[in-house]
């Protein structure tokens, strides 16, 4: 099942930054895209989020051109089907990290899966205030907010920056067992060739463009 296909995509700021770009996602699978700073990756990956707007192009969601839909019809599909993972976690710092799970759970009529918790390594500072947490702890808890809402989509933009390369590892694993447990996809924006390689599939951003590596 295609869960994302994307048609012609440029965009530009004062300077054209890429043009053409085609893709499709489907079940299961997940995309790796690499290239240097500056290339547009992140630009690119708002774009099929539905954060940014492109300057030509098409986005298609689960059959659905999503610059066509309605503001209220875009949040309800942010907030039940996509899942958006950074490298900076914008947490709710008054709440415990619990308390953030809790709020994503409830918004998306999901319940928490402890045992994710677990694989995280959070179990045991999950009651903890967000600021009281480090860098690696916030990011993991990030993860599980992320992850428990049950999205059909992730966008991942650097989502394992703060981690160490055996954890980040582990948070590969993870992706991969909820990408086939749900039937769901991932888009990869990251600078790490290690993690890339452990996707469906690689694009390469270069010369403002994208090509399967």
């Amino acid at each position: 099942m295609t869960l994302l296909n994307a048609t012609s995509l440029s965009h530009a700021f004062d300077y054209p930054l890429f043009e053409d770009i085609s893709l499709t996602l489907n079940a299961g699978e997940s995309i790796a895209i690499v290239g240097v700073s500056g290339s547009g990756k992140s630009t690119l990956l708002h774009i099929l989020s539905s954060l940014l707007q492109p300057n030509s192009g098409r986005v298609e969601l689960f059959g659905n051109d999503i610059y066509t839909l309605s503001d209220t019809a875009l949040v309800d599909l942010r907030r039940d089907d996509l899942g958006l993972i950074y490298q900076s976690h914008y947490l709710f710092k008054g709440f415990s990290a619990y308390e953030n799970l809790e709020v994503a759970a409830i918004l998306a009529h999901q319940s928490i899966d402890e045992a994710l918790l677990v694989r995280l390594g959070i179990e045991n500072v999950i009651r903890q205030k967000v600021t009281e947490l480090s860098g690696g702890q916030q990011q993991r808890v990030s993860i599980a907010r992320v992850l428990s809402k049950k999205p059909r989509l992730i966008f991942a933009d650097e989502p394992t920056g703060n981690l160490d390369h055996a954890t980040a590892l582990e948070v590969m694993d993870i992706f991969d067992d909820y990408l086939k447990q749900h039937q769901a996809a991932m888009i990869l924006v990251t600078h790490d060739e290690s993690l890339a390689a452990r996707c469906t599939h690689i694009y390469r951003m270069q010369n403002g463009s994208l090509r399967e590596s």
